[in-house]
């Protein structure tokens, strides 16, 4: 990492000496004990005459936020950045942010133990000697429960969390919940703590479209001063209260175990923000790095229907993609969502497939020949809604969406839900957030139970009958899951397993959300069925004690 871009950062300077002591076989110099307190230095001598105000914490959790606010920076800089480092391996860099008359930096640190930090504005090489810098230590404790570290690829298909705990997207949309009234965004986040999805995709810019033509009570940037003009934004200010909606929002969701995957733009939008100049443009994403990168709950997604923001080509995103990339020290999870067209998902920048289906229709059906063509994890975020509005991408019903869910996990892939259900004073959960009203959403939260016990990491396609829709564990053939979707047999069977072992066979109803559990059986058999729709079927090998 410490090669993302140079700073005025006195720690690199201790970083190269505790490299050439280490080599030595010297142990490296230790740091002042009186120095863990946040110090000024002008250079490299200490500094007692500095009336910022500096507020940090003393210690953090593992994959916590380390989050230093400064008042008064001393030499008004146009930027700072920053660096902490474990003992002397340097951990993350980060670039600050100014928010109203502070400037904060945020640090996501990977490991537990002592660490020293160092902030700086970032100057030329040669100026770095006078320059004012702020330096510290803080103490990095075990992480706070059921926070196992930002989401990655794993296994090429699926995801895990840093610390090796699988991650099994099952998501929602709500794409202008931080744009409601205090109520719906309550209601809403007391809806998701009773744990249906562990994933929710929404806007950063407030959504303009059917449903939604209510101004906001907030805007992402401040006015220009004195302008007359509607909207006249200021790009170089975003608005404090703005963001501190969606800092509050990210922090709560994660407590409750729910990655955010945030949308950079939309083209639902009659403020300006989707068609914003290209220095607005880059300063908006390099804010949104700076602000967010240290969450470790946060997914990147670079637009919603990227290909109706006319305005922008694919060498726009392209290039939002590579400043992202360098921004954020983190890598956290990259992608982009179509409304017709898709992206080209080879692209090396986009860590998994984020699709929306070509098809009213078909769509799910689809999943295993995404991940081949593509050959990366392939999420479904958008394969129609539960709801009964007049349009064809919200009215289906939920027992279709729960199959769609079904017929994407078994095929290797997962999927993304949204409600959409008229009336209860025009709050729609796909947009507005607030109460679900439909009937997926404990289906949903039933496969995820069942995608939790999936041994090793991740599903994939595979068959024992040419008619099967069927899947096996990644790395695990013996252990399989048989989905029946619309089709009700009364029986079925299984005559291509191995006839001299044993198999322990559970019927799952994905509808009423039960598990018979029929035993072991033994060999190759006929499997007695309830005849009925949504019809799921486990059978694991049973080993030989």
């Amino acid at each position: 990492m410490i090669s993302r871009r140079r700073l005025a950062c006195p720690l690199f300077g201790l970083f190269f000496a505790a490299q050439a002591f280490a080599q030595s076989g010297t142990a490296a110099p230790q740091a002042d004990a009186a120095a863990s307190a946040p110090h000024w230095t002008f250079g490299t001598e200490p500094a007692t005459n500095v009336k910022a105000q500096v507020e940090a914490p003393a210690s953090v959790p593992r994959w916590g936020m380390f989050e230093v606010r400064i008042t008064g920076f001393p030499g008004d800089p146009e930027r700072i950045d920053g660096c902490i480092m474990n003992g002397c391996v340097v951990d993350s860099i980060a670039e600050g942010f100014r928010d109203g008359d502070q400037w904060r930096i945020r640090f996501m640190p990977s490991m537990t133990g002592k660490y020293r930090f160092s902030i700086g504005p970032v100057v030329a090489p040669q100026e770095e000697e006078d320059q004012w810098i702020l330096r510290g230590e803080f103490d990095v404790t075990e992480p706070a429960p059921g926070n196992h570290g930002p989401v990655h690829v794993k296994n090429k298909y699926h995801f895990a969390h840093e610390d090796g705990t699988p991650f099994y997207p099952v998501g929602t949309t709500c794409y202008a919940w931080l744009n409601q009234p205090e109520p719906v965004r309550k209601q809403t986040i007391e809806t998701l703590s009773k744990g249906y999805f562990n994933k929710i995709r929404f806007c950063i810019f407030p959504k303009h479209y059917v449903f939604n033509k209510k101004e906001p009570d907030l805007y992402p940037f401040l006015l220009n001063e004195g302008s007359e003009k509607e909207y006249d934004w200021d790009y170089t200010k975003p608005n404090p209260a703005y963001f501190a909606r969606i800092d509050e929002a990210v922090e709560t969701l994660g407590r409750l175990g729910i990655e955010c995957d945030l949308i950079l733009f939309h083209p639902y939008d009659k403020w300006g923000f989707s068609n914003m100049p290209a220095e607005a443009n880059d300063f908006y994403l390099t804010y949104m790095a700076a602000r967010y990168s240290a969450y470790a709950n946060i997914w990147w997604s670079f637009a919603n229907e990227y290909d109706i923001l006319k305005d922008k080509t694919v060498d726009n995103w392209e290039h939002y993609a590579a400043l992202i990339q360098e921004k954020d020290p983190y890598g956290h999870l990259r992608s982009i969502h179509n409304c017709v067209p898709f992206y080209d998902y080879t692209k090396p920048w986009i860590t998994h497939c984020s699709i929306q289906r070509q098809d009213f229709y078909v769509c799910a059906e689809l999943t295993d020949q995404y991940r081949s063509k593509y050959d990366k994890a392939v999420v479904l975020d958008e394969i129609q809604y539960e709801g009964d509005i007049p349009y064809m991408w919200g009215n289906i019903a939920a027992p279709e969406i729960v199959r769609r869910f079904w017929e994407a996990t078994v095929r290797g892939g997962y999927a993304t839900h949204g409600e959409t259900y008229v009336g209860h004073d025009g709050v729609l959960w796909w947009s507005h957030g607030g109460k679900l009203w439909g009937d997926s959403a404990p289906r949903l939260k039933f496969l995820k139970e069942i995608l939790y016990q999936t041994p090793g990491l991740g599903l994939r396609r595979t068959t024992q009958e040419w008619d099967d829709l069927a899947a096996c564990a990644e790395d695990n053939p013996d252990y399989m899951l048989f989905y029946f979707g619309r089709n009700q047999p009364k029986y079925r069977d299984f005559n291509k397993l191995d006839p001299d072992a044993s198999y322990h066979v559970e019927v799952i109803d994905t509808w009423n959300m039960t598990i018979d559990d029929r035993g072991i059986m033994k060999g190759r058999f006929r499997l007695e069925l309830p005849g009925k729709e949504f019809t799921a079927i486990r059978v694991v090998k049973v080993k030989n004690k």
